[in-house]
């Protein structure tokens, strides 16, 4: 039921790049502002991460889950209503305050029914649905816009969402917090003690800073959510213009190569990275760093080739780096902070991502609105993954394992 509902969350936000170029087009939108249109969202979505964090560790998971769905869906069937940047930038924000609430809640929910064992591959199973929403929006709104007009996919888009959640309402079921970790220690008793009292968000940050590896994490998220978000936003718009595409060719082009080699990427990812944390306490970080290490030169490749069908394997390659990152964001961090922190965890690192990533996707507008050339200012973000492995690799070599024995009271 998560994975319908995250598939929607995805494909709704990624819907408006596939239009892109019909924006450009029928009202004569700049570069940049594109660029402001797509990081609307992000900023939005980081800014409120943190009190989505918060309210994830206090209230119903499963009541902010179907209310964010609810609000998203309808923001995104809003969307077909707009036809000035400043409309745009709007609902986007809007969109981006409805979606932050998905990933703290959901995440929680799913570490209450999964420990240490099998966390990582039932989230990076969950995290197939980010890729198949992706393409999904992607392609298409590149089909019905060039059949129905850019409005249609967001009307249709937006009723499904909204029938999804009141279908859904009946049957998402809610577990103990902590419950999965209560279950593996064999303690006494059919149900976990009350977890801790979530921190305010002070104590909470002043914790966080105190655990070296979860401000490593926070940083290499920050880095790899900025080349994501360059991708995801520009990609469409990079393949019809350099290589011609139409709007179909280009939405589906720009998103099934590289995320469905993401999710095979993910499921690969989670089940090599519960057997290396059996093995090693950050078995899971370095899955992620193995990853970027391999990662950051097919990124270079999508920028810099030529070519279209060089374009395409080097997107399906770094597609499969991708996914063993992603498939461990969350459980990794898991690992180094307590159940009741958890909301709040998330809700940082989406804050800190997904503001790397507004900046990234605007600061490639202004580029080439700057006469940089798109192919270098895509090529260019492969230094970040090389950054992302420094990071991930001194975390897990260096911090992990203390921080992991503290996390566990141990």
């Amino acid at each position: 039921m998560l994975w319908l509902i995250c598939f929607f969350n995805y494909a709704d936000r990624q819907a408006i790049f596939s239009v892109f170029p019909v924006l450009k087009e029928q009202y004569g939108f700049s570069a940049s502002e594109l660029g402001l249109i797509g990081s609307a969202f992000a900023w939005v979505y980081a800014a409120t991460a943190p009190f989505a964090g918060q309210v994830g560790d206090r209230f119903s998971r499963k009541f902010v889950i179907l209310a964010g769905l609810y609000v998203w869906s309808l923001i995104t069937g809003f969307t077909a209503l707009c036809t000035k940047v400043w409309q745009f930038v709007l609902v986007r924000g809007a969109e981006g305050l409805g979606e932050t609430f998905y990933f703290p809640a959901s995440m929680s929910l799913i570490s209450d029914y999964h420990g240490r064992a099998t966390r990582s591959r039932a989230m990076g199973l969950h995290q197939t649905s980010v890729y198949v929403g992706t393409i999904g929006g992607g392609a298409f709104a590149g089909w019905m816009a060039q059949e129905y007009g850019w409005q249609s996919p967001f009307v249709v888009l937006g009723i499904a969402g909204i029938l999804l959640g009141l279908g859904l309402a009946a049957f998402l079921r809610e577990p103990k917090r902590n419950q999965a970790e209560w279950a593996e220690s064999g303690a006494p008793g059919d149900e976990p003690p009350p977890s801790a009292t979530p921190l305010p968000w002070g104590q909470f940050l002043a914790e966080w800073v105190r655990t070296p590896t979860a401000v490593l994490l926070l940083a290499a998220f920050f880095g790899a959510n900025t080349v994501a978000m360059v991708f995801l936003v520009w990609m469409p718009t990079f393949l019809r213009e350099k290589f011609g595409l139409d709007l179909a060719k280009a939405g589906f082009g720009a998103t099934f190569y590289l995320q469905m080699a993401s999710m095979a990427g993910a499921a690969l990812g989670g089940m090599l990275a519960d057997w290396w944390r059996s093995r090693a306490p950050g078995g899971r970080i370095y899955v992620q760093a193995v990853g970027a290490v391999l990662g950051a030169p097919f990124i270079y490749l999508c920028g810099a080739t030529r070519d279209l069908w060089s374009l395409v394997g080097a997107m399906t390659l770094f597609g499969l780096c991708k996914g063993l990152y992603d498939s461990n964001i969350w459980a990794s961090l898991y690992d180094v902070i307590p159940a009741s922190r958890r909301g709040s965890g998330v809700g940082l690192m989406n804050m800190v991502a997904w503001g790397g990533g507004a900046l990234g996707s605007w600061g490639i507008g202004l580029a080439v609105d700057a006469g940089v050339t798109m192919s270098a200012a895509i090529a260019s973000t492969a230094v970040l993954y090389v950054v992302v492995a420094v990071l991930l690799l001194t975390a897990a070599r260096v911090f992990a394992p203390a921080d992991i024995r503290r996390a566990a009271g141990t």
